[in-house]
């Protein structure tokens, strides 16, 4: 099974968050786990939920604040093995083209 899952951890400050980020994304490879970062999160994915979690935790850690907020949203179909890939495929299918993010210049 793919359990994939988009994760947002950052220390609440005002300055710029990159460098702390950067840690959070530096800990996932400690994991076996395959990510992607863009400008809202990390899409993660993993064989297994416990996997994931893990990671997640580990990326929560990393950062260094007197407060620090994480948001972890989890797909888990367990019917059917749909990597994160896939799911941007389908979309692109049923628009008839690749997603306005992806188009090529």
């Amino acid at each position: 099974m793919t359990v994939v899952a988009l994760l947002s951890v950052a220390p609440v400050i005002e300055e710029s968050m990159a460098s702390e980020v950067a840690k959070a994304v530096a800990a996932l490879d400690s994991f076996d786990v395959s990510y992607e970062t863009n400008p809202m999160g990390t899409v993660i994915e993993a064989d297994e939920i416990d996997e994931l979690m893990l990671a997640a935790t580990a990326a929560h850690e990393a950062v260094d604040g007197d407060r620090v907020s994480t948001f972890l949203k989890i797909d888990d179909k367990r019917t059917k093995d749909t990597d994160a890939a896939t799911k941007v495929d389908r979309v692109a299918e049923e628009l008839g083209r690749k997603p306005a993010g992806e188009r090529e210049s």
